[in-house]
């Protein structure tokens, strides 16, 4: 069987997919990914669409959640009864998703915070200073002009 012209192998789908052949074959394994044709040989064949599913479990592994939840959150396309059910499981999918971004943008403001405050010692105490961190003086912890902890990423690098 000759597939469509305008389907990817497996090779050149995974560097599409900026991954490998194993996680793809791993993804089929769990059933979050399906091969749209198999040639004669067995070849798998993608369509382009299939992109944006292999994205969206990078994204959502990106965003700290397993395979086996993935495979719960986006197999929307199975054994649904109805376009209604259908719907609100698709609905439901992009719910979880955006409230693990909206976690992930907390997380990482929380950050950006953090290394202000970092770099804000850093130009304040620590630029006029003269003391030198060293493991002997427990690397500047706490601080010497103010007997304060340290920012904690600034910590990590002293």
């Amino acid at each position: 069987m000759k597939p469509p012209s305008d389907h990817i192998k497996i090779g050149d789908f995974a560097r599409l997919a900026d991954t490998n052949l194993r996680t793809l074959r791993y993804y089929e394994e769990l059933g979050l990914l399906c091969p749209a044709a198999r040639s004669d040989g067995g070849f798998r064949y993608y369509r382009p669409t299939d992109l944006n599913r292999v994205r969206m479990i990078q994204n959502l592994q990106e965003l700290g959640l397993h395979l086996d939840d993935i495979g719960v959150l986006i197999n929307c396309r199975n054994d649904l009864p109805d376009r209604t059910a259908w719907l609100a499981k698709v609905d439901e999918a992009l719910v979880r998703q955006e409230e693990l971004v909206a976690q992930r943008v907390g997380a990482l403001q929380a950050q950006r915070r953090e290394l202000a405050s970092a770099r804000a010692k850093l130009a304040g105490a620590c630029k006029p200073c003269t003391h030198q961190p060293e493991k002997r003086n427990n690397f500047c912890e706490p601080c010497r002009q103010s007997g304060e902890s340290l920012p904690p990423f600034l910590s990590a690098l002293f």
